[in-house]
């Protein structure tokens, strides 16, 4: 069955709509980067997580034993890519698709320093793009399901579940 890119957008974008923030300081990227992290232990998964400024300024980082700089760099390319589009990473992968753009072609950008995947999640404070949440290690569509999760727990509110497979590009 084919993905339905449209409800994926219509989803994703949602979600974002829903996971937004009064306030955000680096005291709430340690409460919640804590929460992340005891995720990632009772769930038994390996993971990078990273919080970021808009600037690159790092205010949460934590990669599990399994992690490694490769899903290290892979955080890099999403904090990027979220910074460029201004949308979480899955959300700007699924409007690709859409639209039938690609990375390089139509967007000028390079595959060694941004990638179309999931696993990038924009920090809003009153629909203002502050920080980039960034986790690396599983398939790219369960990234950014997890980042969701533990947003959702952070901030008490429920949003939509994503669960279509959006190929990265």
């Amino acid at each position: 069955m084919a993905t339905d890119y449209q409800e994926a957008i219509r989803i994703l974008s949602e979600q974002e709509k829903i996971l937004q923030f009064d306030s955000f300081t680096s005291e709430d990227a340690w409460k919640l980067g804590n929460i992340m992290v005891e995720e990632i232990r009772n769930q038994g998964i390996n993971l990078t997580v990273s919080i970021r400024k808009m600037n690159g300024h790092i205010v949460f980082a934590y990669a599990s034993e399994g992690a490694n700089l490769n899903h290290q760099n892979w955080t890099d390319r999403k904090f990027n890519m979220v910074s460029y589009m201004e949308c979480s990473s899955l959300l700007a992968t699924a409007r690709a698709h859409f639209l039938g753009r690609s990375l390089v072609e139509d967007f000028g950008l390079n595959y060694e320093e941004y990638k179309l995947c999931g696993g990038g999640f924009p920090i809003r404070v009153n629909g203002c793009m502050t920080h980039v949440i960034t986790v690396s290690a599983l398939a790219h569509e369960k990234d950014h399901a997890f980042i969701v999760g533990c947003l959702e727990k952070f901030l008490g509110k429920k949003a939509p579940a994503m669960d279509m497979e959006i190929p990265m590009l």
